[in-house]
């Protein structure tokens, strides 16, 4: 939860909160990912990519 606390002050002081979107997006897409790995979803979210 620090992590995130300090990256979020670091985007709005450097005023780069247009990168939070894309963040997100990263980090919802990244642990998508690692919990179908090895499920019997994983080959059609494979698909997707």
């Amino acid at each position: 939860m620090k992590l995130l606390l300090e990256l979020w002050a670091f985007l709005r002081v450097r005023k780069k909160l247009w990168l939070a979107p894309i963040i997100f997006v990263l980090l919802i897409l990244g642990g998508l990912l690692i919990l179908a790995q090895g499920s019997v979803v994983a080959p059609f979210i494979y698909t997707l990519f």
